[in-house]
């Protein structure tokens, strides 16, 4: 009994020391923050699945007003919250070189070579050959696609609101951003009415990609582990999906491009070269990159899910801050008229364009409900911040919260309140550029946040067109985010009556 208890105590004093071996990091450095727990960290709510990722930053961000930077623990992981606006643009703009990674090492194989976790070289090779899908004039030639599509959305509309006006809306709408994206991406034709194979598959992921698992708090631990050991962050199952979705479209196309200009266009663009290259900014070195099956099935990925789950995420709460603030919903259903009157009833690139306040009103949304929190990124080298007493070491992870930074009321005043005219142009101009990034800032932003825009006011301007919406009695009348998500959405979905607006 005696050799067991001591061989008990032994395990649980090695656990505790291990769980508690970094937590002192930031103290010894002078730096501020909320005070730690064994082995969770600040995270330890997160853990228990009751506060949402973006929340804890936030949390933080507000305990201590007068800090530039903030200590904490990603379980024992120590990383640095930033939240001084000039310190965060040297990080994302002027020292950009310094901070081109994530912060979380991937392999490769598997879907990691993709553009939103590759490592800074791949990414700086891929943003290269990329960037070009999403010029205006490309966003332009997809337009027709996307509008087709919410054509289809409508009569589903029609159908379904006739006899039930309250709806899920997120769910609704993903149905609109999935088809968009397939056609638009790979030239897949899908009924919204009917389960098509694609629908289901990528609604049946939706939890394996979006939802918090208990390998998360692994990798806040062990940072490299997946590049280690060479695994992916992703089921089985949907690494084969999308390794199978390229190779089809690929097979259908002949392994030629056949001039949709659409991604997959550019995707067969790159594959006819074999090697793709790029260079370091810093050192103008050379860098090459093997446009293989990992890389190009890798961006079908990132492509897919993060279109079509984040549009449909900010365009919920976009309806729910329009049916609570019906003089806001007013104001866009008149613009919308007159807009379409304006363009002989049609939806365009260039109608789309001209829904100035939806714009602002879509601005105003994601500063509220920012969908990815936090901004990530990891010293190249050890750093010295300027006129700030602290050097990092190389290695170091940054945090950036867009959700703290955009309810903070010195950058916003009455910051809970739904103002679209926070982002008339002169109001924009007097503000840090740093105080609104829902996409990011600086070279690695968001490459996808033009085709978001446009997709959505799209989705917006014909819905609208036809309906308002209205809270219903299941309606939140304050939104929960999800504790259970990776990004921001609504806990528990988000009930809303869909109302037809003339007969």
């Amino acid at each position: 009994m005696i050799p067991f208890i001591l061989f008990f105590v032994t395990v649980i004093t090695i656990l505790y020391y291990y769980s508690t071996r970094t937590l002192r990091y930031w103290k010894n450095k002078n730096v501020k923050g909320p005070e730690p727990m064994a082995l969770f960290g600040n995270y330890y709510e997160m853990a228990r699945r009751r506060k949402f990722i973006g929340e804890i930053s936030r949390d933080a961000y507000n305990q201590f007003p007068n800090e530039k930077v903030i200590g904490m623990y990603t379980m024992v992981t120590p990383i640095l919250l930033v939240k001084d606006l000039d310190i965060i643009k040297q990080i994302l703009i002027k020292d950009f070189d310094v901070f081109t990674d994530r912060g979380t090492d991937f392999s490769k194989d598997g879907l990691g070579a993709n553009l939103f976790h590759a490592d800074g070289d791949t990414w700086r090779v891929l943003r290269n050959y990329f960037t070009p899908l999403f010029t205006s004039g490309k966003l332009k030639n997809m337009t027709y696609l996307m509008t087709e599509r919410a054509d289809m959305f409508l009569e589903h509309i029609d159908k379904i609101v006739r006899d039930q006006p309250e709806q899920e809306v997120h769910k609704l709408i993903q149905k609109f951003t999935i088809s968009s994206i397939s056609a638009c991406a790979f030239g897949i034709d899908m009924d919204i009415e009917q389960d098509h194979e694609f629908m289901k598959s990528i609604t049946a992921f939706d939890k394996l990609i979006f939802d918090i698992s208990y390998f998360i708090e692994i990798i806040m631990v062990y940072p490299d582990l997946m590049k280690k050991f060479n695994t992916s962050l992703f089921p089985k199952a949907i690494v084969n999906f999308f390794y199978d979705l390229v190779r089809k479209v690929v097979n259908d196309r002949k392994g030629v491009p056949i001039g949709r200009k659409d991604f997959m266009d550019l995707i067969l663009e790159l594959k006819q070269q074999g090697e793709i290259k790029g260079t370091r900014r810093s050192d103008e070195k050379e860098l090459q990159l093997d446009f293989n099956e990992d890389v190009m099935a890798g961006q079908a990925f990132a492509f897919y899910v993060a279109g079509y789950e984040t549009s449909a995420t900010a365009m919920t709460f976009m309806l729910y801050e329009l049916a609570r603030n019906v003089n806001v919903q007013d104001k866009i259903l008149a613009e919308i008229d007159e807009v379409l009157e304006r363009h002989n009833g049609k939806i365009t690139y260039d109608s789309i364009s001209d829904l100035k306040y939806m714009e602002k009103a879509f601005d105003e949304t994601l500063r509220m409900y920012p969908v990815l929190d936090s901004l990530q990124r990891r010293a190249q080298c050890d750093y010295k911040f300027p006129d700030l007493d602290l050097k990092i070491e190389k290695g170091q992870v940054i945090f950036i919260s867009p959700l703290a930074i955009h309810r903070d009321p010195n950058n916003y005043p009455d910051p809970d309140r739904f103002d679209p005219e926070r982002f008339n142009p002169e109001n924009v101009r007097e503000r840090h550029p740093c105080a609104y990034i829902p996409f990011g800032l600086g070279p690695r932003n968001c490459i996808g946040m033009r085709f978001a825009k446009v997709q959505s006011r799209v989705c917006m301007m014909r819905l609208l067109s036809k309906y308002r919406v209205e809270m219903s009695e299941k309606t939140p009348r304050q939104v929960k985010l999800s504790p259970l998500r990776l990004i921001a959405s609504p806990y528990g979905g988000m009930p809303l009556k869909i109302v037809p607006r003339r007969q």
